[in-house]
């Protein structure tokens, strides 16, 4: 596809991103947007968006040039229009095209200690270190003070921030962005008890990424025991996650922050987990399972769906009195027992 460039109109025409990205265009072609913004905030030369119905006023009321709403909201407004079904990920995509990443120039700064040839399309920043037999595919960035070790494959188009490390052997796809800090292949957490002491297990797998994958800054994931670690194509990981060894997360996946995943726990295809989530070791989630942010999962889910665990909160005082009833809750049920064994002899008898 020929590639617009934003900077040379000041923006794009309306006909302009409908011809990239499809939908249906009614109203001006020709009008001009050079950013995206909200139904509230928006001004002249930009574009918002509407998806969720309680907005449907702000409609209205916008002052934006033009808006991208789904089908059922296109007579709701006389301004220019782009109508798609999915608004949300159509405002992405536009998003997108209107705020390209910058681009560093590509070649390999002198305080770079290279042990492995990169194609000259790469880009490999300031204080970079790239162990030996490592490949790095065309256009990849490395922004400074990456650290990538012995054997490392780094997949075309990928993009690695300021900080990453990834540890010898591992494997990341293509188009793959990494956000600062965030650390590949670290040794998972195996140890063997031995008397008082702790006999560390040798973590002899790797992290095997996808294609198409993003993780947030400062998030973990660590190598496998014995087989590897495997995160698939187009998973979404936010910052701060931990994802333990021997993990396999399914394609398309996504996590929100703060998600903790024991080892050798298997996440299905489209699974989310929202934030501060907690998947305990050595369970299976099946696909399409959603898990409510803060909820621990301490079993394995066979069926798709939204599980949530998480105890309402409510006003200090009158959660210790919850939680002190519910402490009686266990000598509760085993008195309901006793008497249900009571009454069935009474019928019995009777």
């Amino acid at each position: 596809q020929q590639v617009i460039d934003v900077t040379k109109h000041g923006g794009l025409r309306l006909e302009e991103i409908v011809a990239r990205l499809g939908g249906q265009l009614e109203g001006d072609p020709s009008v001009v947007v050079s950013q995206v913004a909200t139904l509230a905030s928006a001004g002249a030369g930009q574009i918002a968006f509407l998806s969720n119905p309680k907005y449907r006023q702000q409609l209205q009321a916008t002052r934006a040039s033009a808006v991208i709403v789904p089908p059922k909201f296109a007579g709701d407004t006389e301004l220019p229009r782009i109508v798609h079904q999915n608004s949300y990920a159509y405002y992405a995509r536009v998003a997108a095209l209107l705020n390209p990443p910058e681009a560093r120039p590509a070649g390999v700064h002198p305080s770079a200690v290279i042990h492995t040839a990169v194609p000259e399309t790469a880009r490999i920043g300031e204080n970079v270190v790239i162990g030996r037999n490592a490949t790095i595919g065309e256009n990849v960035t490395l922004y400074p003070g990456c650290v990538i070790g012995d054997g490392v494959s780094i997949g075309a188009d990928s993009v690695l921030y300021p900080n990453v490390v990834v540890y010898r052997d591992c494997v990341i796809g293509s188009r793959a962005v990494v956000h600062a800090g965030a650390v590949i292949g670290s040794d998972g957490f195996g140890f063997a008890k031995e008397g008082e002491r702790w006999i560390k297990i040798p973590q002899l797998g790797r992290v095997v990424i996808g294609d198409d994958v993003e993780i947030g800054a400062n998030t973990s994931i660590d190598r496998g025991a014995l087989d590897d670690t495997v995160i698939g194509d187009g998973v979404k990981l936010d910052n701060q996650i931990q994802i333990a060894h021997n993990v396999v997360v399914g394609d398309h996946a996504a996590m929100a922050g703060c998600v903790g995943i024991a080892g050798s726990a298997r996440i299905g295809r489209r699974c989310t987990i929202g934030g501060a989530g907690m998947i305990v070791g050595h369970i299976e989630l099946a696909d399409d399972v959603h898990v409510s942010a803060g909820t621990m999962i301490t079993k394995s889910l066979h069926q798709p769906g939204q599980y949530t665990g998480v105890f309402p909160f409510e006003a200090h005082e009158e959660w210790l009195r919850s939680a002190a009833q519910m402490r009686r809750l266990t000598k509760l049920a085993e008195r309901v027992a006793e008497l249900e064994k009571k009454l069935e002899l009474m019928e019995k008898r009777s």
